[in-house]
């Protein structure tokens, strides 16, 4: 992507959690660009997260499903899109084991029609500019698992999907390949790590247990929580995509990783800590969550409870940097402990936020 002129960017799936942190971050360095926010707000889905930046003028929402074909080519062509970044997605394993047909069709059949608008729309007589680019964000689970001794994942791993919602996400990056053999148009993709951080549905792994401690509630863990994940900030994220969208080559595929693995037992044992610490130590907050009990007794530990592990359940994943550093200079900024600190801190103080979802 050049930076001579403003661009105009079609953000699909821009009310969602990795989504709505990059229209932040990408208004927030470049204002001068315009930034249209397309989803179809499913569960996920939540314009509390962008609503302060739809009113001032540079950012813009469609309510719209990327499988409508017609529409996504509509709101292109109205707004002159020069760049698709592609967050939508259904994302969550567990939904995706108990039921897999919104995600084939959203993130197989939608990300066709997405790759048709783009085509029909850039590539269309004699319309065919470099500047346009098409950018795929996917994840590490197409990788499927590693042992405890492998090396990460690098761009050339093999493709080895273990649940429906990798399977599907799997796909959606094939066709996205093909689109530029087969038809040239300017492709990129990413697969990331485990994100957190702000708005993030309280459903995964980091928000549900910080919710549920201040709930009193459970804390579930599958199997015996030896399962180990590579955590990645999703700013640092947001930062990856941005390299790439600017120097990365096009057909090229780069993985984001945040080079932090963790088990996740020990994942839910630091955030028990930091929340018994926040909680115990301020009466602002025992006021604030007074359900919190077990927090402000320093004994959130306690609220820890071993439950089956669901079916097939990767036992790691680990995201090798050297690719995207390497070639486009990214380098992760956010170390773990301060990011799952400020991560703490905005949920103990955007309740607005979340209250609702849970």
């Amino acid at each position: 992507m050049s930076n001579e002129r403003n661009k105009s960017i079609l953000i699909t799936g821009g009310a969602g959690f990795i989504g709505a942190n990059f229209v932040h971050y990408w208004h927030n360095k470049y204002p001068q660009d315009t930034l249209i926010i397309y989803d179809v707000l499913t569960y996920a889905g939540n314009l509390t997260s962008i609503n302060d930046l739809i009113d001032e003028g540079k950012v813009y929402f469609v309510k719209g499903d990327i499988a409508d074909r017609a529409n996504v080519e509509s709101v292109m062509q109205t707004y002159d899109v020069c760049t698709i970044v592609n967050f939508a997605a259904e994302s969550h394993v567990d939904r995706s084991i108990n039921g897999a047909t919104d995600f084939i069709q959203t993130n197989i059949v939608g990300t066709f029609q997405l790759l048709e608008a783009a085509k029909n729309v850039w590539l269309a007589g004699d319309n065919k500019e470099n500047e346009y680019r098409f950018h795929h964000v996917s994840t590490d689970e197409v990788y499927g698992s590693l042992t405890s001794l492998e090396p990460a994942f690098t761009e050339k791993h093999q493709y080895q999907p273990n649940s429906p919602y990798s399977a599907s996400k799997a796909a959606s990056d094939h066709l996205v390949r093909a689109y530029h053999h087969t038809y040239g148009l300017n492709v990129t993709t990413s697969n990331c790590s485990n994100n957190y951080g702000p708005y993030h549905y309280p459903e995964k792994l980091i928000p549900l247990v910080i919710t549920n401690i201040l709930h009193d509630r459970p804390l579930p863990v599958y199997g015996d929580g030896q399962q180990v994940r590579d955590w990645l900030h999703v700013v640092d994220h947001c930062r990856g995509i941005e390299a790439i969208l600017q120097h990365g080559k096009i057909a090229e595929t780069y993985n984001i990783g945040g080079e932090n693995e963790w088990q996740n037992i020990d994942i839910v044992k630091l955030i028990c800590q930091i929340m018994n610490d926040k909680i115990s130590g301020s009466e602002q907050y025992q006021q604030l969550f007074p359900c919190a009990l077990k927090a402000k007794l320093s004994c959130s530990e306690a609220l820890i409870s071993y439950v089956e592990d669901r079916p097939g359940h990767d036992v790691r994943y680990a995201i090798d940097n050297s690719k995207i550093k390497k070639e486009l200079g990214f380098q992760v900024n956010t170390s773990f402990k301060q990011g799952l600190e400020q991560t703490i801190d905005w949920y103990l103080n955007n309740t607005s936020w979340w209250m609702p979802l849970i």
